[in-house]
């Protein structure tokens, strides 16, 4: 099976890409295939976002194992397209460059069988010119604010400096101000 999607980048302008790629190639197949599409070089770390029916972020799946256990942690090379994505479950976000955060929203248009003589992954429809910089995010705080600030009443000044009337610098044999 194909799977079609639509590749949206999350800016003000339409710039998206439509992506033919076989249901049984990766996560990391499908980043490969969105950073070509693109246009990036493909040096920067990224990683796709199970998320619900209204884009809210879930579940996070790196490019690489990075949690305390190493072989834990299941990263893109790990999931098939058709294990995250199907007919019911067909949105995920994806992220690249954590730095800039290019941001990407992306949809399973359609599922078909697949056309012999094409080679996959193929972008099939291009359409917005990239940016020269990622849009600017603002991130709200789920929480209410006077979490925070009932937190911040219980902080003591002398909570704030942990290195404060310790000498344990001196018993590494170097001192705090060292370069």
């Amino acid at each position: 099976m194909v799977y079609k999607f639509r590749v949206i980048l999350d800016a003000e302008e339409d710039i998206f890409r439509d992506i033919a790629i076989l249901a049984d190639d990766t996560l990391e197949d499908f980043h490969n295939a969105i950073f070509n599409s693109f246009g990036f070089d493909g040096m920067e770390v990224a990683s796709f976002y199970t998320c619900d029916d209204t884009w809210n972020q879930e579940d996070e799946i790196p490019m690489f194992d990075a949690g305390d256990i190493p072989g834990v942690q299941k990263t893109m090379s790990d999931y098939s397209l058709s294990d995250i994505l199907d007919k019911e479950n067909t949105k995920i976000i994806y992220v690249y460059d954590f730095i800039n955060m290019w941001t990407f929203l992306i949809e399973l248009a359609s599922v078909e069988e697949i056309t012999i003589g094409n080679t996959y992954p193929e972008t099939i429809f291009s359409h917005g010119e990239m940016p020269d910089e990622a849009m600017e995010k603002h991130f709200i705080a789920d929480d209410d604010e006077d979490d925070y600030n009932e937190f911040e009443d219980d902080l003591d000044e002398d909570d704030l400096d942990m290195f404060e009337g310790d000498d344990s610098f001196e018993d590494y044999g170097f001192e705090e101000n060292w370069n």
